[in-house]
């Protein structure tokens, strides 16, 4: 907000001089008396005419401290606010510019010889995420994973405003432990199944829940999550995401499959329709 200008006005009076009527013969002492009456007056409507300008003045100045120390508060209440939290993000629109990828020693879902593979970099709370999972996966499986033309490699990025994604990240980690690609892709599925998202969608106790109804040792389970043994495997996934531009989930690279495990990917952002994976990858297995 602009500060307004303030501009002090001041009012000004002048005396008024009355021409005394001098009679033709007035005695000597008449005359001094008249003329020192005058004077009086004249002195009086002087001071009565300073007295009131000053007073302007002195009134204005005070108005315009008062206002101008209002303003400063104001400015002052509006720099001490808290900054307002960023909006989640939202669903952004494909890039298809290039990136160089690696698939680290992620889960492999499907056949780890497909010609291409498509690398995810999600969040098991992003709600994007998860209509990915509903409306996207289940094609791509069908007519890419299943078929042997890709292969899909899951990337943890849990976002800092999603409070459960960290550990439920964890907890498919612990899981492969157990079971390797086959059990963590079914705790996957639990978890985008079971979650309402946005960062507590599914209860942290329901984990070992998962884990037991897949046949895994919950006692075991449990005390992989407790020691944090995937933190930093976790932390690493997000670190190369990053690096490789990534910077809201779901992001996804799909290029051609290399025997050092990095692709040069097509970037696609977004919980976006199956239509545009379909595009890339039919492009890209042309090719």
């Amino acid at each position: 907000m602009e500060p307004h200008n303030e501009h002090a006005h001041h009012s000004h009076h002048e005396a008024a001089k009355e021409d005394a009527g001098k009679p033709e013969s007035e005695p000597s002492h008449v005359k001094k008396t008249a003329v020192d009456k005058q004077a009086y007056l004249l002195s009086g409507a002087i001071i009565l005419s300073s007295l009131i300008i000053a007073g302007s003045i002195t009134y204005s100045g005070k108005m315009l401290i008062s206002k101008s120390s209002a303003l400063a508060g104001i400015v002052q209440q509006k720099n001490n606010q808290a900054p307002q939290a960023p909006a989640a993000p939202t669903a952004a629109q494909p890039d298809a510019g290039p990136a160089q990828v690696s698939q680290d020693n992620d889960p492999v879902l499907g056949d780890k010889n497909a010609p291409l593979t498509i690398i995810e970099f999600s969040d098991y709370e992003c709600p994007f995420c998860k209509r990915s999972f509903t409306d996207v996966l289940p094609n791509l499986k069908k007519d890419y994973i299943d078929t042997g033309k890709a292969k899909l490699v899951y990337r943890d990025f849990p976002l800092s405003f999603h409070q459960n994604a960290q550990k439920e990240a964890e907890a498919a980690e612990c899981a492969r432990t157990q079971g390797g690609d086959a059990v963590y892709y079914k705790f996957h599925d639990q978890i985008f199944t079971k979650t309402t998202s946005n960062g507590t969608g599914l209860a942290l106790d329901q984990l070992p829940v998962i884990a037991k109804s897949l046949g895994l040792n919950a006692s075991q389970f449990q005390q992989c999550l407790d020691s944090a043994k995937f933190k930093d495997e976790v932390a690493k996934d997000t670190a190369d995401g990053a690096a490789a531009g990534v910077s809201g989930t779901p992001t996804w690279f799909i290029g051609k499959s290399a025997s050092n495990g990095t692709i040069t990917g097509t970037r696609v952002v977004g919980a976006q329709p199956y239509a545009a994976f379909k595009t890339i990858i039919d492009q890209q297995l042309a090719n």
